[in-house]
């Protein structure tokens, strides 16, 4: 258990290896996705980026987790995956290093996440683009499967946002 109690409390590395604070996110919604590059569910990446064009506006903020845990489906380099990213999907939201989502190393921000929401099967991910929504709270966390289309939590991540204006 952590005693982490914001998503704002943590930071992640960049794939330029630069500590990126997540406090400068307070007030905004942060969708954070587990990725890889060679699944099935890679083309979200594309639906993931039409979020981020059409939220960050008003304040969303995508972010991107590369994870080979799951049947070796992202064995590139930070440089390698950010790079695919870009090409094949014209991926423009921030990615962060390759981290560990389960077991002894994973990452602060999923042992955060993780312990906000448990998931059908409890805590652990199950797979690639498991998808968790940050409130502007920094605490209230929504949980969704790997399978849910990007574009169908448009309502949810609507209701995080101020008014369009």
């Amino acid at each position: 258990m952590t005693s982490v109690q914001s998503l704002f409390d943590l930071s992640y590395t960049n794939p330029r290896g630069e500590t990126v604070a997540l406090d400068q996110y307070v007030g905004r919604p942060v969708l954070v996705v587990n990725t890889a590059s060679q699944c099935g569910l890679t083309p979200q990446y594309e639906a993931l980026q039409q979020l981020h064009e059409e939220f960050a506006d008003r304040g969303l903020v995508v972010l991107g987790f590369p994870c080979d845990q799951f049947a070796h489906q992202e064995p590139g380099d930070d440089a390698a995956i950010e790079q695919f990213c870009t090409i094949n999907y014209g991926v423009t939201f921030p990615l962060s290093t390759k981290v560990d989502v389960n077991g002894k190393a994973t990452d602060p921000v999923f042992d955060f996440l993780k312990e906000r929401t448990g998931g059908l099967l409890g805590s652990t991910i199950k797979w690639n683009f498991t998808k968790f929504l940050v409130a502007p709270d920094g605490t209230t966390v929504t949980r969704f499967a790997p399978t849910t289309k990007p574009k169908t939590m448009r309502d949810t991540i609507e209701q995080l946002l101020p008014a369009a204006g």
